[in-house]
């Protein structure tokens, strides 16, 4: 192994440790209640290794709430492939993702101090990276077996993404997240029953 190969693994080890750190951090004390120093220190790294790789807390935290996505992404989909059938699948993935935003660490992060520390457009839009591909192929998918209406995949969509962003934000929010997740999980199935053919 040449020294810039070992570099770069290196490089990235130190990323990796300061992303496990900040997480483990944020998920059990939040954003607001976590130093910088903690998380060098539990990371074993040095400040200076921090501002090489995020320019500050924020950035870290940003860094955190992606990962987070693209491991709740992959179950959503794993979910769907399989549940059997394409509406099945549809439903299956809502409930994983629903279930997914009752997990204390992923609702401190992604659903309770995300949108305040990242602001909600900048919030809205990881949420759009890791998930609207993954509906638009869903409802894609189910026009193609004739399970919805054909129109255009895009704008749908969106209103399917922002129905389901506001229902894990509601579960973020709520004093009895078991309940929320209960209430507004059966509300998004009754919406997404809504655009099925023949109901």
């Amino acid at each position: 192994m040449d020294v810039k190969t070992r570099k770069a693994e290196q490089s990235e080890a130190t990323r990796a440790a300061l992303i496990a750190a900040g997480r483990e951090l944020f998920s059990t004390r939040g954003f607001a209640d976590t130093a910088t120093e903690e998380i060098v220190q539990r990371a074993g790294v040095t400040r200076g290794a921090l501002y090489h790789h995020f320019k500050d807390k924020t950035d870290l935290f940003r860094a955190v709430v992606e990962q987070i996505e693209g491991e709740v992404t992959a179950k959503t989909g794993e979910a769907a492939l399989n549940a059997g059938g394409v509406w099945e699948g549809i439903v299956a993935a809502v409930d994983r993702f629903l279930d997914e935003c009752l997990d204390p660490g992923i609702r401190r992060v992604v659903l309770v101090d995300a949108p305040s520390v990242l602001g909600l457009t900048e919030w809205r839009k990881i949420e759009r990276d890791y998930g609207l591909a993954l509906i638009s192929m869903a409802i894609e998918t189910a026009m193609s077996e004739g399970l919805i209406e054909r129109r255009p995949v895009e704008p749908l969509a969106h209103i399917v993404a922002g129905a389901i962003n506001e229902a894990a934000l509601t579960i973020g929010a709520a004093d009895d997240p078991l309940q929320a997740r209960k209430d507004v999980g059966e509300a998004l199935i009754r919406f997404l029953d809504g655009l099925r053919v023949g109901t």
